[in-house]
């Protein structure tokens, strides 16, 4: 039976690293437009991670024009992710953020882990 799901399971991406809840993210992402790939950057705050396998996932978190919150939901082994850069990390004490859902400006700041 475990040769069987080993044999459907994706492989992992080699070009993300490990993640955690509360990581400022840079996601590029390939997207086909018509007959057009293209690669496109979305940066935002981990709110959740989900591990499990073959549909491990993570939501990023961004605010976009006008206060608006965006998220997006990535799989983790995904071939169509390009690459994921860590621009900061940040101190938090829960698995899922979603209480930055309600908040905004400083209050949706979250304090930054020091690297010693």
């Amino acid at each position: 039976m475990q040769d069987h799901i080993k044999a459907v399971a994706a492989p992992v991406n080699p070009n993300i690293p490990e993640i955690r809840p509360g990581d400022t993210v840079s996601i590029h992402v390939r997207i086909k437009e018509g007959q057009r790939e293209r690669v496109q950057e979305f940066r935002g705050t981990i709110i959740r991670l989900r591990k499990g396998g073959n549909d491990a996932n993570f939501t990023v978190r961004r605010i976009a024009t006008h206060g608006i919150g965006v998220e997006r939901t990535f799989l983790l082994r995904s071939p169509r992710i390009e690459k994921v850069e860590i621009k900061r990390s940040a101190h938090v004490r829960r698995a899922q953020l979603y209480f930055l859902r309600d908040r905004k400006g400083k209050r949706a700041r979250l304090t930054e882990k020091r690297r010693s």
